[in-house]
């Protein structure tokens, strides 16, 4: 199985580096790994949903 690192996948989801380190703490990624100070992440794993956005509802602005 190949990895990335967070920074990478950070890159690759789109997000901040301390969100996807965020999100391999609270082992929201499966199969993530951490060796020494450095998260491993699948290459093929995909970004974990974001609880705080509900789907189906569009954000209105006003």
């Amino acid at each position: 199985m190949e990895y990335i690192s967070a920074p990478e996948a950070a890159k690759k989801w789109g997000i901040s580096e301390r969100r996807a380190q965020k999100l391999c703490e609270e082992n929201r990624i499966p199969g993530v790994s951490k060796l020494g100070y450095m998260w491993l992440i699948p290459k093929d794993a995909e970004k974990p949903i974001d609880g705080r956005i509900k789907r189906g509802k569009e954000l209105q602005h006003e």
